[in-house]
């Protein structure tokens, strides 16, 4: 008790909770374009609570990995030295992760680029997954996610019990989120091949870091969004460019 009234009336743990939070929102990002992604393939009545299964699974999959950071943080100890590099367990869980979401999103690249034809029915009933299937790559990713996350988040706090409250407050937003979003990439068809290159990049930078390449979020922050406003502004020119103008109407 003593403990949990010591944080409430610590402002550097207030301080730690705020940053944690925004971290784990952006990072919420990359799994909430993914989960749209692979649940906007299910039929329509499953999407809503395909979205909703796979992101309550993951928080529960991510307050037991907090039960375990002291295994988690060990994970950074080097295995192996391969190329001058030394590979620690999170080195690897970041490239097979990175070259999980490659795959993903190479995949769906061509799909979409080269979509079966008509009478191939095999070809469509392997391109739309199964609720389980779908949960299953959810938590995959968010596995890798959690795992660098949370070693992110012991350099910030010591503290468990703040980063409890981070996950469980991220978790709501992207619930609320969820379904907004989903639905938006489904109206537009080229927020999906956004969403795609988005979902290469990270994977890229991802096997990056496992290899040893640090590279700065804030940069892959900055090109996402800016390519998010360019695809927003080509948004608002169709939409003009289909508007009947005044002379037109008369």
């Amino acid at each position: 008790m003593e403990y949990a009234i010591g944080l409430l009336s610590d402002p550097a743990a207030w301080a730690a909770l705020a940053t944690l939070i925004a971290m784990e929102i952006v990072l919420g990002i990359d799994n909430l374009i993914f989960i749209s992604i692979l649940t906007n393939k299910l039929p329509e009545e499953k999407r809503s609570f395909a979205r909703r299964l796979g992101i309550g699974m993951a928080v529960v999959l991510r307050l037991a990995l907090l039960g375990t950071v002291a295994i988690i943080v060990g994970l950074t100890a080097p295995v192996f030295t391969a190329f001058g590099h030394g590979f620690s367990w999170r080195d690897m869980i970041l490239i097979a992760g990175g070259l999980f979401l490659v795959w993903k999103a190479t995949k769906e690249i061509h799909h979409h680029v080269d979509p079966p034809e008509e009478g191939d029915m095999f070809e469509k009933a392997s391109a739309a997954p199964s609720v389980a299937a779908a949960i299953g790559q959810i938590l995959i990713l968010d596995l890798v996610f959690s795992v660098d996350s949370i070693i992110t988040a012991v350099g910030m706090t010591p503290h468990i019990p703040i980063m409890v409250v981070a996950v469980v407050v991220t978790v709501g937003v992207m619930l609320l989120a969820a379904d907004p979003l989903a639905n938006f990439i489904a109206r537009n068809p080229t927020i999906v091949m956004l969403a795609l290159g988005f979902l290469l990049l990270i994977g890229t930078t991802l096997i990056a870091e496992g290899f040893g390449a640090h590279v700065p979020k804030g940069y892959i922050y900055t090109a996402m969004a800016f390519s998010a406003g360019i695809e927003l502004l080509n948004m608002f020119a169709r939409r003009a460019k289909k508007k009947p103008s005044t002379t037109e109407l008369h």
